[in-house]
């Protein structure tokens, strides 16, 4: 088959063979890449019409216990003001959100282990008491399955641990040794049974990334069928071992979207912060490729530059205020909108539905 009879097989099928996802990326035109985006738009309106729905991210720690080599928040980088948010701040930065719309929180922040279970439960209890009417995610990284379901019990619904790569070869080389693919995995499928909404998701052009790793990302992805894929371009840190590597592609990136949403197509699919990051028209372009989410940050401005997991990253010095209104006034150029509300996963009634909803 070529290019354009895999999309078409995908968008019918919700499938490909693994030499067929290889074929694809290795080979893939700017025609092949336009020809997704047009089914990847035309499946999400279908879906959710033209409402985008938004998170309010909360960096609430920049300190982490790991040595990825791709993060510029990496323990071994000693060049990092390194900061953790009290539970006051952190329901200011709620408090700021609620008040402009934001109905969804994401606690986010590096493997830190002063956030006991108990610290954890205690934020989110809290934030859910204050505000009953929003979602709470978290991405913490890896945590066994016991604190797993204790913040689940305390009112956590959603869970992002992006699996990074399903290639083990290529997860060694990303990660520290102590890291392995085995432990991410089993934490991503503890999650799903707990019953959070999960999700999964890579780095685009990472390190070590070909079209053979890539078609393994896509086959579990199918696979485990996430409720969540945070996907962006891969952007180098100054202070890691990757600081001279290329920053990844963004056709790529928006190939890959498009392929996603076609292949899943009821999933929440955000349009990155890194991808804003790569290139200025980078969330507008993500929505055009199926994207249906987009997360502002409602960090406190003060340390916003000591949360970088990569260089330049965008928005840093909005408020919450000010990130929401750039936000509805890019989405409003390409004719969508941005909706108050939880936006939550729902199962679609298509022979490709997600489970666990």
């Amino acid at each position: 088959m070529n290019n354009r009879e895999l999309i078409e097989k995908l968008n019918k099928e919700h499938h490909l063979e693994r030499e067929e996802w290889v074929q694809l990326f290795a080979t893939f035109t700017e025609e092949d890449r336009k020809m997704a985006a047009e089914i990847a738009r035309e499946i999400a309106v279908r879906n959710f019409g033209k409402d985008i729905y938004f998170r309010g991210i909360v960096e609430f720690t920049n300190i982490c216990k790991n040595d990825c080599k791709y993060c510029g928040i990496r323990k071994s980088n000693v060049n990092v003001a390194r900061y953790r948010l009290n539970l006051e701040q952190i329901m200011a930065c709620c408090a700021a959100g609620y008040e402009n719309g934001f109905r969804t929180f994401v606690l986010q922040g590096g493997e830190d282990a002063w956030f006991t279970d108990e610290r954890m439960c205690e934020i989110i209890a809290k934030i859910k008491e204050s505000y009953p009417d929003c979602a709470v995610t978290l991405s913490l990284g890896e945590r066994s399955r016991e604190s797993y379901a204790k913040m689940f019990e305390a009112g956590a619904d959603r869970y992002l641990l992006r699996h990074e790569t399903a290639d083990e070869a290529h997860y060694e080389y990303l990660h520290p040794s102590a890291m392995k693919l085995s432990n991410r995995m089993q934490c991503l499928k503890a999650l799903k049974e707990i019953g959070y909404q999960t999700g999964c998701g890579l780095m685009v052009g990472s390190p070590g990334q070909s079209p053979e790793t890539l078609a393994k990302d896509m086959l579990f992805i199918e696979e485990f069928q996430p409720q969540m894929i945070g996907m962006g371009p891969f952007l180098p840190h100054k202070d890691t071992p990757f600081r001279d590597e290329a920053k990844g592609s963004v056709k790529l990136t928006l190939f890959l979207l498009a392929l996603c949403r076609i292949m899943l197509p009821f999933v929440l699919l955000p349009s990155t912060t890194a991808l804003g990051t790569a290139d200025n028209d980078g969330r507008k372009q993500g929505v055009l490729h199926g994207c249906n989410v987009i997360m502002p940050n409602l960090s406190p401005e003060d340390v916003r530059k000591n949360y970088m997991l990569y260089d330049n990253k965008a928005g840093t010095n909005l408020t919450a205020k000010e990130g929401i209104q750039i936000v509805r006034e890019e989405m409003e150029e390409i004719g969508y909108h941005v909706v108050v509300g939880r936006g939550d996963f729902r199962k679609g009634k298509n022979n490709n539905e997600n489970s666990n909803s």
